[in-house]
């Protein structure tokens, strides 16, 4: 069978690691849309404060399932 699928960018954020921060973005992305599919890493990077890192941050691509 044939599909089409969309494809949106997002920034995922968590004090605790980058699995966190990319799990929560996956989990809230997962409440408004449906059949989500591949998520791709685009970049990693860490907020710093004071030498201490307070915030990892991803950026990934998102698929779904488009449906008409």
């Amino acid at each position: 069978m044939e599909s089409t699928y969309k494809l949106i960018t997002l920034v995922g954020s968590s004090p605790k690691s980058f699995e966190d921060a990319i799990a929560h973005a996956v989990a809230d992305a997962s409440k408004s849309l449906r059949d989500l599919r591949i998520a791709e890493i685009e970049k990693q990077d860490c907020k710093i404060e004071d030498g201490k890192i307070v915030a990892f941050r991803v950026r990934f691509t998102l698929s779904f399932k488009y449906e008409l």
